[in-house]
């Protein structure tokens, strides 16, 4: 039922395929075409309904349901002139093996054109009159370049099965260029049926008629259809072989048997040697010489391997001959050698034209004949003396125009019968989609024989026509239900539709999409639709008018028109504003932001701003805002007692760091200082804080009433006893020259008794004077006047020569300017050119600050006017609600 289903699916008149119809009209096209169908195959199926097992296959009738999809839809087009093919053309179509159809005039142009081609092809070609050239001229279909003979060429317009001449094309109910009849065409393979379709396009499809059939073996016979009534029964064939020994073990198959392929053991023909071979090649010449002695007993065999009966009588035996055949001897034996003759040999030579002039002779005449004769080329143009063994051809090239008109000869010597052009002649074809492969040939190229098949989007109706024409061709209608799935989120509410070209039908539903805000999309879906395939689109005939939809298909869900409160950027309590949900504007409530700083201690007076939260301790409040201004006092906190030193720190929120400061403490007697951490000096108790300050060593004071140091180790405070020092002090007289030692003690007491304070006293007069003076005293003392009277008067000598040897005062004024003479220039130049560059310097300094202090005064105008735009455009646009 493959074919009644394919022919439900076409319409048949140019009014189905051209527009839309209504319901009632698509349903009475509908009648109609079952109609049509019902009566094309309604002897076929009758026949064929007895069985379903012998019901013709749908590879048999797709050349017969191409046509008719084809001829039914109008899309009928010839593949000369590539028009359309009207119901009311006459037309013409193949019978051998394309059975397509061509206009009536366009394919008796063909033929004519081509047979004519022929005939001067031929009578130019061969050695026949123009007349019997004419006669025998064929040509070809312009599709499956089937020939045909001049005779053959169609004059009259007759229905595909051709038994009507001008069929009509008004009546509905029959096909276009059919005569409505039944076909009755004999079938393929000559069984004797004829087919019972109605007149139709194409060829015929097998014969249904029931007939006794056997296998290809013989040993089944079965009632099956007249056209599949050669079978294999799918047995062992079981025929004996050529060799009579073996029986076919193929299954049964068409034509002989294959050659028997079993192995074994087989003689050669003479029998002297055994071989393994197949059964086939059982018949084989070994390679060993017969030798066997002939009837005459004096010569053997020379022949190779062979039957015995095949060695036959003595070769030299009865009539002998000379070699050259002239004399003949009778009578001789075998073994005797026949004797020349000495005439001429006379043979025949190669060249078919002398004979050989040497006496007779022993073996076989000279191969090349030597004989020098006059010859022309093949083209006539050069005649020379040559032996006769050599082909004389000259140089010249041919430069006739071969057959095709287009290309000249160019072949050297050439005796004027020309070869075909075997130029490819790549013409573009009037499909404008290929080239012409055929030979470079004379007159218009054959039309392409690609035939182009078009569909249905889902591909269940379909037609073939020829390329070229597939541009202007309607697409079919198809019934079935459009396969392509929808990709919105409808897909499963959306109603099925029938297959079309173009795009699907956009979804009419709500789209009901959820915003990232919780909202839902309230527009027309507009979800993605599947792309439509460029092979499936309807020509544009007219602009037609662009109505702005809601949403495009395939874009994405517009902004959230929802209105919401939204709060000002710094979150403040009651200021809060209506807004377009995608509206993502910040706006200011020009408050003061009020939102502590991340020192903790200080709160942010900038205006109402954006802020940045801490979402680790995000606890509904703000907790901190890194956008907020930067606190720049410093730490105010109170250190812990006992530090003096303030905070290095900018203003924090946490505890001071600890006072890494150096305190800076001497010992107890001051020979020494310590360095010590403000934290860990200050947290030292104040015992602890005396032991560190102390040195160690003996204190470096000195006692109150003496010039020595403190014998005690070092110590806070006075040093203690300072009135019992107990260190030796030398004592001397008044003039020096006695002395003793003392104890210290005993020295103080001392001066305290001769009226003086020891504290008074100086180092160098500190126990002076405290012993009397006696007789030597004064000796030394006459000495020591006479030593200074000497000095003094060595000194004056010593004067009055430093006085001679110094110059005058001329000679050093004199010295003075001869040093200022020898003054380079370079150091005249050099203050000078110091004093220039700074005044450089300067100035430029100066222009350098005016010049960009003036854009940064521009700059900071700008900037602040730019400032006060936006505060009032954010006024303006934003109104309190």
């Amino acid at each position: 039922m493959s074919i009644a289903a394919g022919a439900k699916q076409q319409s048949f008149t140019d009014s189905d395929s051209d527009s839309d119809h209504s319901q009632s009209g698509e349903s009475n096209s509908a009648r109609r075409h079952t109609d049509l169908s019902n009566s094309i195959f309604k002897s076929y199926f009758d026949l064929t309904a007895t069985t379903t097992s012998a019901s013709p296959s749908p590879h048999d009738l797709s050349k017969i349901q191409s046509f008719l999809n084809s001829s039914s839809s109008g899309a009928l087009s010839c593949l000369i002139c590539l028009e359309r093919i009207r119901p009311s053309d006459p037309t013409w179509s193949c019978g051998s093996l394309c059975f397509d159809v061509f206009h009536l005039l366009c394919i008796q142009s063909w033929a004519r054109q081509a047979s004519d081609l022929a005939a001067l092809r031929a009578s130019t070609r061969l050695p026949i009159t123009s007349q019997k050239a004419d006669e025998t001229a064929i040509w070809n279909c312009p599709k499956c370049r089937s020939a045909y003979s001049k005779s053959q060429i169609p004059r009259t317009y007759f229905c595909f099965c051709g038994k009507l001449e001008s069929p009509p094309n008004d009546n509905p109910w029959i096909l276009p260029h059919s005569c409505g009849e039944v076909c009755n065409r004999p079938l393929k393979n000559n069984c004797g049926h004829f087919c019972l379709l109605l007149c139709h396009p194409g060829p015929c499809p097998p014969c249904p008629k029931l007939v006794k059939a056997s296998c290809y073996c013989g040993k089944i016979e079965d009632v099956r259809r007249c056209g599949y009534k050669v079978y294999s029964c799918n047995s062992r064939c079981n025929k004996l072989l050529g060799c009579k020994s073996h029986k076919c073990k193929e299954i049964c198959h068409d034509g002989e048997c294959p050659p028997c392929h079993e192995r074994g053991v087989y003689r050669c023909l003479c029998g002297k040697k055994e071989e393994e071979k197949e059964c086939c090649e059982r018949d084989f010449r070994c390679e060993i010489p017969c030798k066997k002695p002939l009837s005459c007993g004096k010569h053997l065999c020379e022949k190779g391997c062979h039957s015995p009966e095949g060695c036959g009588g003595c070769p030299l035996q009865g009539k002998r001959t000379c070699p050259c055949g002239k004399r003949v001897h009778e009578g001789m034996a075998c073994d005797v050698a026949v004797p020349l003759c000495g005439d001429t040999c006379g043979k025949m030579l190669s060249c078919g034209f002398h004979k050989c002039h040497e006496r007779c002779h022993r073996g076989q005449c000279a191969e090349t004949c030597r004989m020098v004769v006059f010859k022309s080329c093949r083209c006539g143009s050069l005649k020379k003396e040559i032996p006769c063994y050599q082909d004389l051809a000259c140089e010249r090239k041919c430069q006739i125009a071969r057959d095709c008109g287009r290309h000249a000869c160019r072949r050297r010597c050439c005796d004027g019968d020309c070869p075909p052009c075997g130029e490819v002649c790549g013409k573009r074809l009037r499909c404008k989609n290929h080239k012409c492969p055929s030979p470079c040939h004379r007159g218009p190229c054959a039309p392409c024989p690609v035939m182009v098949p078009i569909s249905c989007a889902c591909g269940h109706t379909r037609f073939e026509v020829p390329c070229g024409t597939e541009k202007d061709q309607k697409p079919p209608k198809c019934r079935k239900l459009c396969e392509i799935p929808p990709l919105c989120r409808h897909g499963t509410y959306i109603k099925p539709h029938k297959c079309h070209y173009g795009a699907c039908p956009p979804c009419r539903l709500i789209c009901e999409e959820e915003y990232p805000c919780g909202h839902k999309c309230r527009l027309r879906c507009h979800g993605p639709m599947p792309p439509p395939k460029p092979e499936f689109m309807f020509k544009p005939t007219k602009k037609r008018p662009i109505h702005q939809s809601e949403s495009t298909p395939g874009s994405p869900c517009p902004p959230c028109p929802e209105l919401v409160w939204r709060s000002c950027v710094g979150q403040h309590y009651a200021a809060e504003r209506m807004m377009v949900c995608s509206n993502k504007t910040m706006f200011s409530c020009e408050n003061l932001c009020g939102n502590p700083l991340p020192c903790g201690n200080h709160h942010c007076t900038k205006t109402c701003h954006a802020l940045k939260f801490n979402t680790s301790n995000w606890l509904g409040k703000i907790a901190t805002s890194e956008s907020c201004e930067k606190c720049n006092l410093p730490c105010e906190k109170e250190r812990k007692p006992g530090c003096t030193h303030p905070c290095s720190l900018r203003c924090h929120p946490d505890d001071c760091p600890p006072c890494k400061a150096l305190v800076k403490r001497s010992c107890h007697c001051g020979s020494m200082v310590h360095a010590f951490d403000c934290i860990y000096y200050n947290s030292l108790s104040k015992k602890e804080q005396i032991y560190a300050r102390s040195c160690g060593g003996p204190c470096h004071r000195k006692l109150p009433n003496c010039t020595h140091l403190c014998p005690e180790t070092c110590h806070p405070g006075e040093c203690p006893s300072p009135d019992k020092c107990s260190k030796k002090v030398t004592v001397r007289c008044r003039c020096q020259t006695l002395k003793k030692e003392w104890l210290c003690k005993d020295v103080q007491e001392a001066h305290r008794a001769a009226g003086s304070d020891p504290k008074d006293v100086s180092k160098n007069h500190f126990g002076l004077g405290l012993l009397p003076c006696n007789s030597d005293c004064k000796a030394k003392i006459q000495v020591v006047e006479q030593e200074l009277h000497l000095r003094s008067s060595k000194d004056a000598e010593v004067k009055d020569s430093t006085t001679e040897a110094q110059p005058s005062k001329r000679k050093k004024r004199r010295q003075r300017l001869q040093e200022a003479k020898q003054l380079s220039t370079l150091q005249k130049i050099l203050p000078a050119v110091k004093k220039l560059l700074l005044v450089v310097i300067l100035v430029g300094t100066l222009v350098a600050a005016s010049y960009y202090g003036y854009k940064a005064l521009m700059w900071l105008s700008d900037y602040m006017n730019e400032v006060e735009e936006q505060r009032h455009s954010s006024k303006r646009r934003y109104p309190r609600i």
